[in-house]
């Protein structure tokens, strides 16, 4: 979904290029971002099925009683999760505006009763403790690794021993211009962020093992466009 803002963002790629970054300031990561509002109302539709795949995947490892859902969005990746394992508890982060059509969503499935906000920057806020799994959906390309790293962090330490970190994102093959909508992912990363970029698995695992994880894996199935990327501590 393509608001004014991105088109901007994209109309001054050439400068972007010079910068090494986004010519949009915060671009796309401005707090409270009223852009996130329309993306999430747009994309849940799309992201259904996708969710529910990775949800049932994840249950493979086994039951889960407290799910963080970072960037939570429209909600409906921790909903799948909440609907994969009925005793399960989902806190969500994200933007208050963003939470709020997270929250209807959760109403509309059943699942409201288990379903708690956490609003606030991701960065910033206290996620609490004694989670057994954290999702991750589409949030590490937006950041420079380094921070990726030190966010990865935060995430450890609010797993549970033996917890898993779920991470799903579009992931180029190490050659990085295949495929090809994961490769030119990079681009629209640097169109429209300070630092952004798309990760490959190699990438991934390194930042999590850096950040205390133990082991990494990729998934087999593919999450929509998206790939698994599963960080155990």
């Amino acid at each position: 979904m393509l608001t004014p803002r991105l088109r901007e963002g994209h109309a001054r790629l050439t400068e972007a290029v010079r910068r090494g970054g986004s010519a949009l300031g915060q671009g796309t990561l401005e707090p409270e971002n009223p852009d996130w509002v329309k993306f999430a109302q747009a994309m849940m539709p799309l992201m259904h099925r996708p969710s529910e795949i990775m949800a049932a995947e994840l249950r493979k490892g086994g039951e889960v009683h407290k799910v963080l859902d970072i960037a939570a969005g429209h909600g409906i990746f921790g909903i799948s999760a909440a609907k994969e394992n009925p005793v399960a508890h989902i806190y969500a982060c994200d933007w208050k505006g963003v939470l709020e059509v997270a929250r209807q969503n959760a109403q509309a499935m059943g699942v409201a009763d288990r379903y708690h906000l956490l609003p606030g920057s991701a960065f910033e806020i206290d996620f609490g403790t004694g989670y057994d799994l954290a999702l991750i959906t589409n949030f590490l390309h937006h950041f420079d690794p380094g921070t990726c790293t030190a966010f990865m962090t935060k995430v450890h330490g609010a797993l549970n021993p033996g917890g898993r970190a779920a991470i799903a994102e579009l992931v180029p093959n190490p050659d990085r211009i295949t495929p090809p909508t994961a490769a030119a992912f990079s681009m629209k990363m640097l169109a429209t962020t300070p630092a952004g970029d798309a990760y490959t698995f190699a990438e991934l695992e390194s930042i999590s093992k850096d950040a205390g994880f133990a082991r990494v894996e990729l998934a087999p199935p593919e999450i929509g466009l998206d790939r698994l990327v599963i960080a155990y501590r």
